[in-house]
C-alpha cells in the first residue's frame, strides 16, 4: 500500500480532521503502542498500520478495503 492510499483510506473512513488526530495520537497496542505517525516515520508498512487502526477503532471488516467510489459516484447521479 502506498502512503497516499493510506491517507485516502483514513480520510474516507474517519474524515480528514479526525484521521489526522488518529494518526498523530492513537497508540496502536498491536504495533508496540506507537502512533501511526511514529510508525510511518520508522518505515512500517502503511497497510499494517491501516489494519491496526481498523481493529483499534472497530471498523467493520467489510470496510477495511475502503469505499467503493464507483458505486458511490453512480449513486450520487
Amino acid at each position: 500500500m502506498r502512503l497516499s492510499q493510506f491517507h485516502e483510506l483514513m480520510a474516507d473512513e474517519f474524515g480528514k480532521p479526525h484521521s489526522e488526530v488518529l494518526i498523530r495520537d492513537l497508540a496502536l497496542f498491536e504495533l508496540g503502542d506507537k502512533t501511526a505517525a511514529v510508525l510511518l516515520a520508522e518505515g512500517e508498512d502503511p497497510r499494517q498500520i491501516w489494519l491496526a487502526i481498523c481493529r483499534a477503532q472497530q471498523v467493520p471488516q467489510e470496510r477495511w478495503t475502503g469505499l467503493d467510489k464507483k458505486a458511490k459516484k453512480q449513486h450520487a447521479e
